[in-house]
């Protein structure tokens, strides 16, 4: 998973198929999903179990899911569950709390139906805060699109998790559903897919829309990628160029691994003017990805937002897809186990979505060492003596929650330094990549390690000082000094200054917006950097247009990606409106910075090493 905490500034600103009455007699469980009868925004599901041989059994919608790291209580979204036996006759069902129901009875029972209200309409932030789903691992019900996250619509019974689900869905023959799973019914109406368990099952999502996607072979794995954007700003071939490109790179880097042969990625782009997602970002699955972002994002940001964000769920093929633990292989949806790796899961595949890049000529070496430097900053703003594999195994409990997202922090920077340590002592000869390609290769998708039996093999495969560096700094409560691990590579710490933006610093905006009017404002009462005092722009002033171009709430995306591209003492015009009249200011921008600590190459003597480091 990858949370973009990009809306967080602006959010501030924007202040079924009735099933036959026969037992099921298969060994699988069969399950319809209805599209085609909404009803208050809500739609069927009729699951048929195989026979039971237990009088009372439990039906469960999960808690948690894997990738999300959270508890999010999925059955909340479910109503009115009912049970039958084969005459039709109801069986008794006690709730037991927001994700169980138990079914008396059992050993009758032929079908159960329940109805499934969406998460997008209710969101508030996204799953950034409060009770809210995390939008990516949501669902949403609209007959313009569907968001099928299946774990949302689809529940188990206690005793047949490991049974094959065979999961029907009946939609507009106007809509199609894109996955990466593959659809045995040739109707243009009804989707059949069979899937060996429940697991299986809620690791495909589907995303239902008017056909908008494009296939194109990375290798010789199928990429299939889907969009859906509302007012058709956005396209799939328009942003197919870009990903094709991205993944085309991510497996000339990847090298021999192999893990899957279709990948999916479904990207739902939210209206930011109604009722819809608005937590941004992604959520990877074995063989696919669920995407959503704001429509309004303009192009060139959309691009760059997506290239990061696919590329970090992209690699995820590799961990967990390829590695991982008992925990992750055997999980338990309702009361989960956590695995203390997530070093491993998300951190090592956020690097992996960065080296890449340098590693294929995508970015400069500068441009790494500053995205580096980035994750150092935001790291050291977390608890950097909390053991990292402590907070991993109690990720969905209090304190260790809270420091989650450090796994894209410092969780890519553990990943940086043990690479160092092993091109280190390799001479250049081999990397993090050439770790996780042995380990791939010792376990992969259906091997899943022991967690406390890990850091050993890994010792196993690359040397003694990689032990010591988890003991330390993973597993013990040691902050990393990365100027070690950097001075590794010939590289040296220094100063530099970043240049702000002028409308936001960090995630406390200088403007905000009247909803009634659209009207873009300069906060009142507070401190304005002197961008502002330079043009004689005060506090209250409505901001109308700059250089030329019209803004409001409608296009406010777009005004402050362009003051991204401003450079000091560019010329500028802005139109302004001071208590009801209307008035231009010109002159040159003065960007806001800031002193951050940055890295450069000086060691010419560690140049070779460096370069296999980075090129490798």
């Amino acid at each position: 998973m990858k949370k973009i905490i990009y809306s967080l500034a602006i959010a501030s600103l924007l202040i079924s198929c009735k099933s036959a009455q026969t037992t099921n007699v298969t060994p699988e469980v069969s399950v319809n999903i209805d599209l085609n009868n909404i009803k208050d925004d809500k739609v069927m599901v009729t699951v048929l179990p195989t026979a039971s041989t237990e009088d009372v059994i439990t039906f469960n919608i999960p808690k948690t899911v894997p990738g999300t790291y959270s508890t999010d209580n999925y059955g909340r979204f479910i109503e009115n569950v009912k049970a039958y036996d084969v005459k039709g006759n109801t069986l008794a069902v006690a709730k037991m709390d927001d994700n169980t129901w138990r079914i008396s009875g059992a050993k009758k029972l032929s079908k159960v139906t329940y109805w499934v209200n969406d998460t997008y309409d209710t969101e508030v932030s996204g799953g950034m805060g409060g009770k809210d789903v995390f939008s990516p691992a949501g669902t949403n019900i609209d007959p313009n699109c569907f968001m099928i996250n299946t774990h949302g619509f689809v529940g188990y019974f206690s005793d047949k998790k490991e049974v094959p689900y065979t999961l029907t869905v009946n939609h507009s023959d106007q809509l199609f559903g894109a996955t990466a799973l593959v659809d045995t019914d040739a109707s243009n109406a009804v989707d059949t897919f069979k899937l060996p368990r429940y697991a299986t099952l809620v690791d495909h999502p589907i995303m239902y829309t008017k056909p908008d996607y494009t296939t194109f072979k990375v290798g010789d794995m199928d990429i299939l990628i889907s969009v859906y954007s509302p007012t058709g700003k956005f396209n799939a071939k328009s942003i197919t160029p870009a990903m094709e490109k991205m993944m085309n790179a991510q497996k000339k880097f990847l090298g021999p691994i192999n893990n899957t042969k279709k990948y999916a990625v479904l990207v739902y782009l939210s209206d930011m003017m109604k009722s819809d997602a608005k937590g941004f970002g992604a959520l990877e699955h074995t063989t696919s990805t669920t995407v959503v972002m704001p429509e309004m994002m303009p192009a060139d940001q959309m691009d760059e937002q997506l290239k990061d964000i696919v590329s970090h769920e992209f690699f995820h093929i590799v961990t967990p897809l390829g590695i991982h633990a008992n925990e992750i292989h055997y999980f338990d949806f309702n009361a989960p186990k956590m695995s203390k790796h997530l070093w491993m899961y998300e951190g090592v595949t956020e690097y992996f979505a960065n080296l890449f890049q340098i590693n294929q000529g995508l970015i400069t070496e500068e441009e790494f060492y500053g995205r580096m430097a980035d994750k150092i900053h935001q790291a050291s703003g977390m608890n950097d003596t909390m053991p990292f594999t402590q907070m991993s195994a109690n990720v969905l409990t209090t304190p260790y929650k809270d420091q989650y997202l450090n796994v894209y922090q410092k969780g890519a920077l553990i990943g940086m330094c043990v690479d160092m340590i092993i091109r280190e002592k390799s001479n250049g000869e081999r990397g993090i990549l050439d770790l996780m390609q042995k380990l791939n290769n010792e376990y992969g998708i259906n091997k899943p390690f022991k967690d406390e039996e890990l850091f050993d093999k890994i010792v196993s495969l690359t040397y003694p000082e990689v032990g010591e560096f988890f003991k330390t700094y993973v597993e013990g409560p040691t902050p990393i000094p990365y100027e070690q691990f950097f001075k590794k590579m010939g590289i040296t710490q220094s100063e530099t200054k970043i240049p702000g933006n002028v409308f936001i610093k960090g995630q406390t905006p200088n403007i905000t917006v009247n909803q009634a009017t659209k009207e873009i404002i300069v906060l009142p009462g507070i401190e304005l950097p002197e961008f502002y005092g330079v043009l004689g722009i005060k506090n209250g002033d409505i901001i109308t247009g700059i250089n030329g171009k019209n803004y409001n709430l409608d296009n406010i995306y777009d005004m402050i990606s362009a003051s991204q591209n401003w450079k000091e003492n560019d010329p500028i015009t802005v139109s302004l409106k001071r208590e009801g009249k209307a008035l231009e200011v010109k002159g040159n921008v003065k960007l806001p910075y800031e002193q951050a600590v940055g890295y450069k190459a000086t060691d010419d003597s560690k140049k070779a090493l460096k370069d296999a480091w980075l090129k490798g």
